[in-house]
């Protein structure tokens, strides 16, 4: 039986908007494509999030990736609390769980920078059941010791929970740890399939 609901946050509870705030510098299209591929898009995207690198020493890895574009990059980086937004079902989803009687948890690929910029957009943490951000514990999902540093530091049961991210291969790594999975496509269809399922 579902006792525990384990949420991602980019994409799930609060929408990953990059191209947004990159459109509100006015960049030309290729400037756009050049910050983008040095920064959002490339490999150093995952240090971001798993904390291995300072914001600093990360700053300097966006620069070598594409030191033609230094100063948008800077720019961008300066203050990135606009690459998120929060979903409007995200608060009334947690509660009406947590009304029901569900734990609520978090596990997310998450940076230090974006949780100090992106103020009250997170403020939901403090009120669920425990969560995981990837840069506190310097891992990463699809890593099985993600699953695994979770189920243990809240001691739960893998079979009684549900993990809901927008990745097949993040949801393939809980299902390969014992919990059962939902891919998220939208809000309406992933409160069906968690409904069909609870």
């Amino acid at each position: 039986m579902i006792h525990n609901i384990i949420f991602d946050i980019g994409n799930v509870l609060l929408s990953f908007c990059w191209e947004k705030h990159f459109a509100s510098f006015g960049f030309s299209d290729e400037v756009f494509s050049r910050v983008a591929k040095a920064t959002v898009l490339s490999p150093t995207w995952d240090a971001f999030d798993q904390g291995v690198l300072t914001p600093e020493q990360l700053l300097e890895v966006f620069i070598k990736n594409d030191p033609s574009v230094e100063n948008e990059i800077r720019q961008m980086y300066a203050n990135i609390s606009g690459t998120v937004e929060l979903y409007p079902y995200t608060l009334s989803w947690i509660e009406d769980l947590k009304k029901r009687g569900f734990n609520v948890y978090v596990l997310s690929n998450f940076s230090e920078k974006l949780h100090n910029e992106c103020g009250d957009k997170v403020d939901f943490l403090k009120d669920i059941d425990g969560y995981i951000l990837s840069y506190q514990d310097k891992l990463i999902k699809p890593d099985d010791r993600i699953y695994q540093l979770l189920i243990h530091r809240y001691g739960l049961v893998p079979d009684d929970c549900v993990f809901i991210d927008d990745k097949m291969i993040n949801i393939e790594a809980a299902r390969r740890n014992g919990m059962h999975g939902i891919v998220f496509t939208s809000y309406e269809e992933t409160v069906y399939l968690l409904d069909k399922m609870l």
